[in-house]
C-alpha cells in the first residue's frame, strides 16, 4: 500500500467527574514505570504505522499533560494539542457558550486547522490493542475511491465488560456485507452471577433485557478520511440550529455518523477485532488497569519499560 500520513486524535477533553474530586482519570499511572493509558494507545498505535498523535483537552490541563505524558510523548512521535472550548462554533454561532462541553463530535470538530490526514479518533480513557490500531491504519491508507468512508472496530460486547460495574455500549447492527447501519446506544451492561449479560431496558430504567455477549459494539474508535472533519460543519450547524440553547445536548460521533449513515452522506465498514479492552471508567476501574497491562507484559505485548 502506498505510504501515508496518519493522525491519531484521542480525546481527552471529559471532566472525568466518576474519578473522584480534583483527580484526572486519563493521568492516572497503570503501568510500572508510571504509564498512563494513552501511552499504550500511542504505543500500539505507532507500531502499525500512525505517524502523528493529537490531544483534545482542556486548555487548565495542559500543564499537567506536559508533565504526564506530552514531554515524553514527544520525543517519539510528533505531537499537537487542540484545545476544545465552548465558545469555538461557527462563525454564526459565535456568543454562544456554555460551561458543559459540546460533546465528542464538537471535539473532533475543533481539530479542523489541525489535522488535514486521514486520522483515526479514540478516547484518552480506553486501551482497545494493536489489532485494532492495525485495522484501523490499513483501513485509512487504502484507496476508497470517491465519498465519505469511514470504518470502526467492531468489537465483541463480551471483551468489553467491566469486572468493577457496568458499561454503556453501541451495540451495533451492520448489514450481510459488514457495513454499520445503526448504533443503540445501550447503558448499564454487565455480567450475572449466572453468567448472563444483562442491560438496562432504557437509560433510566430499573428492569433489565437480556443481551447477545457476542453482539459487536463501538468503543468509539472511528477511522475518518481527512474530509470527515468538514462535514461535520454542516451538521454541527444543523445540530446548533436546534439545540444551542440546551444546556444538556451534546453534539456527539456515533449519533452524527448514524445520521450520515441514514442519509447517505457516507458509509461505514465494521472490521470485527477479538481484542480484549480494558479502561478506566471510574476509580475503581484502575486495579484491573494495572493487572491488565502486567498480564500483557508477561505475554510479550508490551515491553516492561514502554519507551525504553
Amino acid at each position: 500500500m502506498e505510504s501515508k500520513n496518519t493522525t491519531l486524535v484521542i480525546m481527552a477533553a471529559g471532566l472525568g467527574t466518576r474519578f473522584g474530586k480534583g483527580k484526572i482519570k486519563q493521568l492516572e499511572p497503570i503501568g510500572p514505570n508510571g504509564e498512563i493509558i494513552m501511552d499504550y494507545s500511542i504505543y500500539d498505535a505507532k507500531s502499525v504505522g500512525f505517524n502523528k498523535v493529537v490531544f483534545i483537552i482542556r486548555e487548565d490541563i495542559k500543564d499537567a499533560f506536559d508533565k504526564m505524558i506530552g514531554n515524553r510523548i514527544g520525543e517519539h512521535i510528533e505531537t499537537d494539542y487542540v484545545f476544545q472550548k465552548t465558545s469555538d462554533l461557527p462563525s454564526r454561532f459565535k456568543g454562544i457558550s456554555r460551561e458543559k462541553p459540546w460533546g465528542t463530535a464538537h471535539a473532533v470538530w475543533c481539530c479542523r486547522d489541525v489535522v488535514n490526514e486521514p486520522f483515526a479518533v479514540i478516547n484518552a480513557d480506553d486501551v482497545y490493542g494493536r489489532a485494532a490500531f492495525k485495522a484501523m491504519h490499513d483501513f485509512l491508507i487504502a484507496d476508497h475511491g470517491e465519498g465519505l468512508h469511514l470504518a470502526m472496530p467492531g468489537f465483541i460486547l463480551s471483551n468489553t465488560l467491566s469486572a468493577c460495574g457496568t458499561v454503556t455500549r453501541g451495540i451495533c447492527h451492520m448489514n450481510e456485507n459488514n457495513y454499520l447501519e445503526d448504533i443503540v446506544e445501550t447503558y448499564g451492561i454487565g455480567r450475572e452471577e449466572n453468567g448472563d449479560v444483562t442491560a438496562l431496558t432504557e437509560r433510566y430504567a430499573e428492569t433489565k433485557m437480556s443481551v447477545d455477549p457476542n453482539a459487536h459494539v463501538s468503543m468509539n474508535m472511528w477511522a475518518c478520511p481527512a474530509n470527515f472533519i468538514d462535514k461535520l460543519t454542516e451538521r454541527f450547524e444543523g445540530f446548533l440550529e436546534k439545540h444551542a440553547n440546551e444546556k444538556d445536548s451534546e453534539f456527539l460521533l456515533p449519533s452524527t455518523i448514524s445520521y450520515m449513515l441514514h442519509n447517505g452522506a457516507a458509509d461505514c465498514k465494521v472490521i470485527e477485532t477479538g481484542d480484549k479492552w480494558f479502561g478506566m471508567t471510574s476509580a475503581a476501574d484502575k486495579a484491573a488497569a494495572q493487572q491488565a497491562v502486567l498480564n500483557e507484559i508477561e505475554k510479550g505485548i508490551y515491553p516492561y519499560n514502554l519507551w525504553g
